[in-house]
């Protein structure tokens, strides 16, 4: 047997979900892709790359082109300047570049905070670092604050001479939340009082609602140039199982973090890269990405408000959080099950973005549903649900 690295890590709830809900023949709103295709012009431009030769590996960092365009578009939404040769890489999907910049930066012993409720590879890969997660709860919705926020007077204290990152999700899964100015302001402080460096996974970053625009620490060049900046083409383009994302940082921080990537995975699949290379010489293919998703979460809130679950808002991503409370006392794991099992919608606890899950769920009841889903397949689920 081997000596195990992650003793206490399993399947996760993801795939657990995900199969219950095929093995019952439940509508999935739980684990995040879309169950639609992507847009047809994007696939023909993979094909035609595929066609014209471009089947051998790329270029370690990612191919010029792509590079290019990843740097215009961090300028055009912005303002920040990222070179792409020095500060930008392609990685195959963001959860790569994650581990990659965890890797590339934290040794034995290092304390890394991770705001919770957090997306699950986030502590795994801080393990294998050889790091210390060091959890800080957001605060939850309240009267006053209907949505989970950063306290980042917590997060200011939770530092430590040992603190090496501080990773943060915005747009936030599961939350939905979104930063505003107030919060870069506060993220500068903390940087400039500490040193620290950030890990941010914007793999949200185009899908914010309500004419709000994207709080990317890439807008602050001095949050910039201690960050790795991560997003995701499979979360802006409908992707999710091509498995390809960049990372832009500063290039000391870049150097560090090809160091890794080389021997991590080298290179990500070239025609996939040749193609999304020309396909984002449109901006309207992810400017018109919030009007699109914000459709879909209205249809979801505006449904589950006949039913009775209690919608949260959603200022961004494509999830919202509902409260089972008048449904059923059940822990928030349990509930899930029993709402597949029983009515054939299959969701996710939000117990399991938290280290201590059944802690985390003793005073709330919260599940979370994905709404990146046909119409068809929203009014299926509303349906069912409406019986709950």
């Amino acid at each position: 047997m081997l000596n195990s690295k992650l003793p206490d890590v399993g399947v996760t709830i993801f795939t657990v979900m995900s199969r219950l809900a095929a093995e019952h023949q439940a509508v999935n709103l739980g684990q995040g892709y879309p169950d639609f295709d992507p847009d047809p012009e994007l696939l023909s431009l993979v094909n035609q790359a595929m066609l014209a030769g471009h089947n051998q590996y790329a270029f370690m960092p990612g191919i010029a082109a792509l590079r290019e365009a990843i740097a215009l578009k961090m300028t055009q939404s912005y303002g920040a300047t990222y070179h792409a040769d020095s500060d930008i890489t392609v990685t195959s999907g963001a959860t790569q570049a994650l581990m990659t910049a965890i890797l590339a930066c934290v040794h034995a012993g290092d304390e890394i905070i991770v705001l919770e409720p957090n997306y699950d590879s986030y502590v795994p890969a801080i393990r294998l670092a050889g790091g210390i997660p060091v959890p800080v709860a957001l605060t939850p919705p309240s009267p006053s604050q209907p949505t989970f926020r950063p306290d980042w007077d917590k997060v200011r204290a939770a530092i430590t001479p040992r603190t090496r990152l501080l990773m943060i999700n915005f747009p936030h899964n599961p939350t939905g939340a979104i930063l505003n100015d107030a919060d870069l302001d506060a993220l500068e402080r903390i940087v400039a009082e500490t040193g620290i460096h950030l890990v941010s996974d914007e793999v949200y970053e185009h899908i914010v609602f309500d004419g709000v625009p994207h709080a990317s620490v890439a807008r602050r060049p001095a949050l910039a140039a201690r960050s790795f900046v991560i997003s995701s083409f499979g979360k802006t383009f409908h992707t999710t199982g091509w498995k390809i994302g960049y990372c832009c940082a500063p290039a000391s921080m870049t150097e560090e973090f090809r160091k890794v990537h080389q021997f991590m995975v080298f290179s990500v699949a070239t025609p996939l890269q040749v193609g999304l290379a020309a396909f984002m010489a449109n901006p309207g293919h992810y400017l018109d990405l919030p009007a699109f998703y914000q459709a879909k979460r209205d249809q979801l809130a505006n449904g589950l408000a006949t039913t009775r679950f209690k919608v949260l808002p959603s200022p961004g991503t494509f999830f919202l959080m509902a409260d089972y409370s008048a449904i059923s006392d059940l822990p928030e794991a349990e509930f899930a099950r029993w709402l597949t099992l029983n009515h054939g919608v299959a969701v996710i606890p939000i117990a399991a973005f938290y280290g201590d899950p059944h802690a985390a769920s003793s005073n709330r009841q919260l599940v979370r549903f994905c709404f990146a889903k046909r119409p068809e397949t929203l009014d299926l689920a509303i349906e069912r649900l409406r019986a709950v």
